[in-house]
């Protein structure tokens, strides 16, 4: 299993948007960075992730589960674009912010610290393992 960090805008589309989408879950589309795009083509169903309000809150608000491999972007015809399907698994019971993060020692080495622009990228077994503390949510 792999873990993730997908960033959302919470006006657009938000951790309440995922929720109420259930277990039918819901594509990750309109992602137009190849790297992140790269990143979805690597994930398998199982998968988890973090699920992340960029902008004004900026901060881990989730879990979420990979439940369709990548396939192509619905919003578009282009066939470069793909993206993978989620559902909403947790929420947490802190939000842990992108300020929490980059104090804390232990996650330096993050993705989300050094790359903090791309929409989809990687997160350790580690970092999963210490934001879900920090964020009171079951692994």
């Amino acid at each position: 299993m792999k873990y993730w960090l997908f960033k959302s805008e919470p006006s657009t589309w938000s951790w309440d948007d995922q929720v109420a989408k259930g277990d039918a879950g819901e594509e990750w589309d309109g992602v137009r960075n190849y790297q992140a795009r790269n990143f979805m083509r690597e994930m398998a169903i199982g998968d988890k992730g973090f699920f992340y309000h960029s902008q004004s809150e900026k901060a881990v608000v989730g879990t979420v589960e990979v439940i369709a491999e990548a396939h192509q972007d619905s919003k578009t015809d282009d066939d470069r674009w793909e993206c993978v399907d989620i559902k909403a698994r947790r929420p947490a019971k802190t939000p842990v912010t992108l300020e929490q993060i980059k104090l804390d020692e232990r996650l330096s080495n993050m993705v989300l610290v050094n790359n903090s622009r791309l929409s989809v990228q990687p997160v350790t077994q580690d970092e999963w393992h210490i934001i879900c503390d920090l964020a009171d949510i079951e692994t």
